[in-house]
C-alpha cells in the first residue's frame, strides 16, 4: 500500500565546525519572497524535529499532514536531517553540511525546536543555537513572519485582561540576518586586567530595504498599517534603519499607514493596547524580544506559528515559536499545535496550497471548539478536557477528515 507521506531518516557525517557565511550586501532589486513554488502533486519537504519535545511534536504533526495528503490527493515526501543538540551529540556538529544542502534542495523545510540544559555549557560553536543561526544565515532566511492572533476559545488562556486582548491581530516581521547577533568584531577579550565582552549592532542599506519591502508586502495584504520600531533616538543605526524604512515604505508602499515607535514604547504598547497594531516591523534583537512579548498575548508560545523566508525561489523554514521544553519531554504534556498550524504557513507561503492551509486552521480552531486542550492552555474550572500531545494530534487529524475544504482566492498573511 502507498502512503502519500513518505518518512525517511537521515544519517549525517561529520562536518567543519561552523563557521559563519562573509557579510554580502543585499541587491535593491526586489522579488517578494511571499511567492510559493509552482503549485504540483508531490513535494519534498526537510523535517527538522530537533530537541526534547522536538520528536513529539513532529509525530503529532506527521498524522495530520497524513490525513491531509490523503483528504487532498497529493503527496509529501518528508525526509528527517539533524539540527541542535542531536546533531552535536550524533556528528559533532550542531547543522551539519548534510542537513543544509539537503534543505537547499527541498520545496520546503519544517523544523520543531532544538536546544535543552545538555549543551548549555558547550563552547559556543558547539550549541543547539549555534546551528539555527547557521541555517538562517546559510538560507539566506532573512525575514521571519510571527502572527500573535488571539483565537476566542482561548482568550481566558492569556494573563491580559479579555477586553485587552480580545481582536488581536498582529503580524511581526523580524530581520534576521543582521543586528547584534551577527555583526563584527565580536567577543570577551581582556582590557586592563578584566574582562570585556562586546558585540556589534550593524545594519546596511541594502538589508534594512529589503525587510522593509517584505514588512511593506505583508501590511499592504493585511490592513494596511505598518509600526516600524527602532531606538532612533540614541542609536545611530537605529537612525538609518529609521530613514531607509520611511524611503522604501512611503516611495513603494503608498497606501501603507507608516508609524515608527521607540522600542521600550512598543513593549509597554503591546501590553497597554495591542489593538493598535496590525503590522510590525523590527530589527533582529528587537524583534526577538517583542515577538516573544507578542505571543503572550494569546496565552501561551505553543499556540504559536512562525515562518523564516528569504529570497523568492528558495525554501522557507516553518517552525513554532516555542522552545525544546526538556522538562516535560518524552511524557506526553507538550502542545502539537503550533507545528500544526506552522505546517499550515508552510503550505501558504511554500507549496502554494492556500486551502490546504486554511482547512488545518480551521481544523485547530473546530478541535479547541471542541473543548480539547493540553495542558499549557487548559484553565482550572474551564471545562475543557485535558489530553496529551498524540491526543491533539489525532483530533486534528480526524477534523481535517471531516471539515470541508474552502476556497481561497488569494495569499492571506
Amino acid at each position: 500500500m502507498k502512503f502519500p507521506l513518505i518518512i525517511t531518516s537521515l544519517l549525517i557525517s561529520s562536518t567543519a565546525a561552523f563557521a559563519p557565511s562573509t557579510r554580502q550586501s543585499c541587491s535593491k532589486t526586489f522579488s517578494s519572497p511571499l511567492q510559493a513554488v509552482s503549485r504540483k502533486d508531490s513535494y519534498d519537504i526537510t523535517l527538522l524535529p530537533g530537541d526534547g519535545i522536538g520528536l513529539e511534536i513532529s509525530q503529532a504533526t506527521k498524522k495530520v499532514l497524513m490525513s491531509l495528503c490523503q483528504k487532498c490527493g497529493f503527496e509529501m515526501n518528508l525526509k528527517e536531517a539533524l539540527i541542535g543538540g542531536c546533531a552535536i551529540d550524533a556528528k559533532n556538529d550542531p547543522f551539519p553540511q548534510e542537513s543544509l544542502d539537503q534543505c537547499l534542495a527541498s520545496d520546503s523545510v519544517l523544523l520543531a525546536c532544538i536546544g535543552g540544559y545538555k549543551w548549555d555549557k558547550n563552547p559556543r560553536e558547539l550549541r543547539p543555537e549555534t546551528g539555527l543561526l547557521k541555517m538562517r544565515k546559510e538560507m539566506g532566511l532573512f525575514a521571519n513572519l510571527r502572527p500573535a492572533k488571539v483565537l476566542p476559545q482561548l482568550i481566558d488562556a492569556s494573563t491580559l485582561k479579555r477586553e485587552v486582548v480580545e481582536g488581536v491581530d498582529v503580524m511581526v516581521v523580524r530581520e534576521l540576518t543582521g543586528d547584534v547577533y551577527f555583526g563584527t568584531p565580536k567577543g570577551i577579550d581582556v582590557v586592563n586586567g578584566e574582562r570585556v565582552g562586546y558585540n556589534n549592532m550593524i545594519y546596511s542599506e541594502s538589508e534594512i530595504d529589503r525587510i522593509a519591502r517584505v514588512a511593506g508586502d505583508v501590511a499592504s495584504k493585511r490592513n494596511g498599517k505598518l509600526c516600524s520600531v527602532d531606538k532612533a533616538n540614541v542609536l545611530d543605526v537605529s537612525q538609518l534603519w529609521r530613514d531607509v524604512v520611511t524611503d522604501v515604505i512611503t516611495k513603494d508602499f503608498p497606501n501603507v499607514e507608516l508609524s515608527h515607535m521607540y522600542v521600550d514604547n512598543a513593549a509597554m504598547q503591546l501590553i497597554r493596547w495591542p489593538k493598535q497594531f496590525d503590522t510590525i516591523v523590527c530589527g533582529n534583537i528587537f524583534g526577538d524580544i517583542l515577538s516573544d512579548e507578542a505571543s503572550m498575548l494569546v496565552g501561551s508560545l505553543g499556540m504559536l506559528p512562525s515562518a523564516s523566508i528569504g529570497q523568492a525561489g528558495g525554501p522557507g523554514v516553518f517552525e513554532p515559536c516555542h522552545g525544546s521544553a526538556p522538562d516535560i519531554a518524552g511524557q506526553n504534556k507538550a502542545n502539537p499545535l503550533a507545528m500544526i498550524l506552522s505546517a499550515a504557513m508552510m503550505l501558504r507561503y511554500d507549496l502554494d496550497r492556500p486551502d490546504e492551509a486554511q482547512l488545518l486552521e480551521d481544523a485547530v480552531e473546530a478541535v479547541l471548539d471542541q473543548g480539547l486542550r493540553t495542558a499549557d492552555i487548559k484553565q482550572d474550572g474551564d471545562g475543557c478536557k485535558l489530553i496529551g500531545c498524540m491526543e491533539m494530534g489525532e483530533a486534528v487529524a480526524k477534523q481535517v477528515e471531516m471539515l470541508e475544504m474552502k476556497n481561497s482566492n488569494a495569499m492571506t498573511v
